[in-house]
């Protein structure tokens, strides 16, 4: 048996051979001697290859899996990268919208790496201290295939900590816009800021349930609650909406969504805009709002936070609900990891009960298809949404 390969326990190999891509330590028998972010031949109890994988002692998750054939890790790297951009190329055109997420981490088998397109500019990160090891390839790959005009890294995640790895922010190909890109989303625009957004700029992942909201919007009031750069708002507006309030902490944020709204052909004066505190709003306001959009920050963060995150969950649902008109319309949203899908709309059912109304569910989230899942790694499935007819 090879003795520069990691080699897995008895009944330990199921997960792999089944393209799962994470090793946790406890599935490992032995493995060489290695630097922290080598890649190395996997191999089952009884010497079977399985596929290869990068390493980091200092990580919970100790290894990742880039490819499940004896391809070369850096050529198996190349082929999801290319496979990633034909998928993009069939549904993105440009010409409606050309602001979407090129490479989704594992959802294109590709552990430790997102890329995003604004247009010509690109953001990456790098979470993990395996595909750190890739990082001029890669970067060769984008502008070789993607043209940009720009390459800009963010790579502020928390797991970067957790690898050994400090955060990295900066321009690595071409130079950083000095103004905030204009993006075309379904033939809406958008300003996007790369360097002081949130995440790399724009919440790519919530496109088809913005959809959604435009197609609801006609003729209603409507509440954006953590409403960010004005997204649902903009669609809400061009939805016909009478009238779309934001609200949104972060007074930089609802400056951007009065700009995006402004962009669009939306006057301000006939929109609200409020930099306040989302729970003291709901709270003390009435909300004669014909829909509600609940969209708040992962309040999970970490697997300790999920009873927190719960209670914020109920408290911001149960204080809509209270308030909400009868025959109005709810979108809740939760991109808390650690939240699950089940225990979210056990959150959502204890908010109605509070709020002694009846609630009923008429649609779920609506993948966005630049943020595919994996089939064989469900965790990636983070986001989660709820449209509620409130009786």
């Amino acid at each position: 048996m090879s003795t520069d390969s990691v080699i897995l326990k008895p009944g330990k190999d199921k997960p792999i051979r089944h393209r799962h891509h994470w090793i946790f330590s406890g599935a490992v028998a032995s493995f060489p001697e290695f630097e922290d972010g080598a890649c190395l031949p996997v191999l089952s109890s009884q010497g079977e290859f399985l596929g290869s994988a990068y390493f980091n002692s200092k990580a919970k998750i100790l290894g990742r899996m880039v490819c499940f054939t004896k391809t070369s890790p850096l050529e198996a790297i190349f082929q999801h990268l290319n496979r990633a951009l034909v998928l993009r190329r069939r549904f993105f055109n440009g010409h409606q919208t050309n602001a979407y997420r090129l490479i989704n981490a594992e959802g294109d088998l590709l552990p430790g790496l997102v890329v995003d397109c604004y247009h010509c500019t690109l953001v990456v990160q790098f979470t993990t201290l395996g595909m750190e090891r890739f990082r001029q390839p890669i970067i060769d790959w984008l502008i070789q295939n993607m043209h940009p005009t720009c390459i800009y890294e963010k790579s502020l995640v928390p797991s970067r900590k957790e690898e050994g790895l400090k955060d990295q922010q900066g321009v690595l190909f071409g130079q950083v816009p000095s103004q905030a890109v204009e993006i075309l989303e379904h033939g809406l625009r958008f300003h996007v800021s790369i360097l002081h957004g949130q995440k790399t700029g724009f919440f790519l992942d919530h496109r088809q349930m913005r959809h959604k909201i435009q197609e609801l919007s006609q003729g209603k009031n409507v509440l954006n609650c953590f409403s960010y750069t004005g997204g649902f708002s903009v669609y809400a507006a061009a939805g016909g909406a009478n009238k779309v309030d934001s609200v949104d902490i972060s007074q930089s944020a609802i400056n951007m969504a009065k700009q995006n709204m402004a962009l669009n052909g939306f006057s301000s004066s006939q929109h609200g805009y409020f930099a306040e505190d989302v729970f003291a709003f709901l709270r003390e306001k009435p909300l004669d709002y014909g829909l509600v959009i609940l969209d708040p920050p992962a309040f999970a963060k970490q697997k300790k936070d999920i009873v927190t995150a719960c209670r914020g969950y109920k408290d911001i649902n149960r204080l809509a609900l209270q308030k909400m008109p009868s025959a109005s319309l709810l979108l809740t949203s939760s991109c808390s990891y650690h939240v699950s899908e089940d225990l979210f709309q056990k959150v959502v059912f204890q908010a109605a009960v509070e709020s002694g109304r009846t609630v009923k569910i008429i649609g779920r989230h609506q993948l966005a298809v630049d943020h595919p899942l994996n089939v064989c790694h469900p965790e990636s499935d983070y986001l989660k949404s709820l449209l509620l007819f409130v009786d």
